[in-house]
């Protein structure tokens, strides 16, 4: 998907008239899920890989690792948020690639801003947004980070694949969550400031999810190394970034009184989502270690 983000104006004029997506779209489930066979079900979220970096081996062994425990870890399947190399290092794709064979449960990627979207194409998935059903959940990938900035953008023709997707959601009974690589949240000092600014999508992409907050149980995102950071200020709808996988920062959120949340750890890791009736349950896990830090959030 190529489209630069224009005048604000523009895109609200052209918003429903959009066509022409390079994306997965899925047809209408015949399987209405009612409210009460929404058995428990969980899954883990991995980001910011970052193969490649500072061309050292570091990143490699540390992606080996996880893998390894996400192997071993109980989940049936796994979402890594983007960053999956580190500077567009193509060389480091097929290194990635081998590691995550050894997974063993599905791996759905999104593009981060260090994974041009060519790339991604040639070595992840053809289409880079993509949706897929798991049970009554629907998980849904949007790539909105390009290399040459921080900030996110998504596109008017996302914005139309993204109103289809939930229209089916809402209509096959189901839920859905949305991944993107950049956070649409405004966080402001003392967060980073980077996130889908209002004339690069992020008033649509608000206005769209406002229509179906019913549906949508949260926004995950990887993109700060962090830790595990979120914000509930736009309730029902979560809006969480996912910890690094290589490494993270502590940037004194929680002691200069950041709004939202950010769990003192902050060492490499993965995170198990469990969606357990009127629950969202994450555990923070970082890897080589036996303790773990845990957020519940309502739905």
């Amino acid at each position: 998907m190529t489209e630069m983000p224009g005048s604000f104006s523009r895109r609200r004029v052209l918003l429903h008239a959009a066509v022409g997506m390079s994306t997965l779209v899925l047809k209408p489930s015949a399987l209405h899920v009612r409210a009460a066979e929404r058995k428990p079900l969980s899954f883990l979220v991995v980001s910011d890989t970052h193969l490649g970096y500072r061309d050292q081996e570091s990143a490699r062994q540390q992606w080996e690792k996880t893998a390894k425990a996400l192997a071993a870890a109980r989940g049936e399947f796994v979402l890594h948020l983007g960053d999956v190399v580190d500077g567009g290092r193509e060389a480091q794709y097929p290194v990635y690639l081998e590691t995550r064979a050894t997974i063993s449960k599905p791996v759905h990627e999104i593009p981060g801003n260090h994974d041009p979207h060519e790339l991604f194409s040639k070595h992840i998935r053809t289409t880079v947004d993509m949706a897929f059903d798991h049970e009554w959940l629907r998980v849904i990938l949007i790539g909105n980070a390009r290399p040459d900035s921080h900030d996110g953008f998504i596109t008017i023709a996302q914005l139309k694949w993204l109103d289809e997707q939930l229209q089916e959601v809402r209509a096959s009974g189901r839920r859905a969550i949305l991944g993107m690589h950049v956070p649409a949240h405004r966080n402001v000092h003392p967060d980073r400031g980077w996130f889908v600014k209002p004339q690069d999508g992020q008033r649509d992409l608000y206005e769209l999810i406002d229509r179906h907050k019913a549906i949508v149980i949260a926004l995950f995102h990887g993109h700060f190394h962090n830790g595990l950071r979120g914000w509930d200020d736009r309730a029902p709808i979560h809006e969480i970034c996912f910890p690094s996988a290589l490494y993270n920062q502590d940037r004194k959120l929680q002691e200069q009184n950041a709004p939202g949340y950010n769990l003192p750890e902050f060492r490499p890791g993965f995170t198990h989502v469990e969606l357990d009736g009127a629950l969202l349950k994450l555990t923070y896990q970082p890897v080589g270690q036996q303790d773990a830090a845990k957020k519940e959030l309502k739905l």
